[in-house]
Formats: C-alpha cells, sequence, structure tokens
C-alpha cells in the first residue's frame, strides 16, 4: 500500500509511460462504488482517489501506489 492522500492534495501520475500528469484529488473512495465510469473496488485499508486531470479536465481513479505528491 501506498502513500494516503485526501481531497485537494496535488498529485501527479504516468501517463503513456511518463509522470507527466498533473491532477487534484477530488474524492477519497473506500468502499465499492461506481467513479469516473467504472466499477471501483476500495475499502478503508485499500482506498482509491478519484482526481481530476489539471490538463483536460477529465476524471480518473488510481490506487495510492500509481500517485506521488506534487
Amino acid at each position: 500500500m501506498g502513500e494516503r492522500f485526501k481531497k485537494g492534495d496535488q498529485v501527479i501520475w504516468s501517463s503513456h509511460g511518463r509522470d507527466d500528469t498533473p491532477g487534484v484529488v477530488e474524492r477519497v473512495i473506500t468502499s465499492d462504488t461506481e467513479a469516473a465510469g467504472r466499477q471501483v473496488r476500495a475499502s478503508k485499508a485499500e482506498p482509491q482517489y478519484l482526481v481530476r486531470s489539471e490538463k483536460g479536465g477529465g476524471m480518473a481513479v488510481h490506487k495510492s501506489d500509481a500517485l506521488k505528491r506534487r
């Protein structure tokens, strides 16, 4: 399990093999739900994060291991 994040944290993640996509955590997901157009499996022990890309405004869901703090 990676670092924990909270709503409003500025993060960056890998897109097409490069750490170049900046965004903001919009929501911490701690239970199974649907977000960003897909089914998300999450728990309090293993949360996932709904992030908004600052490049295009799109929404995506990532596990903590995929995110880095900016």
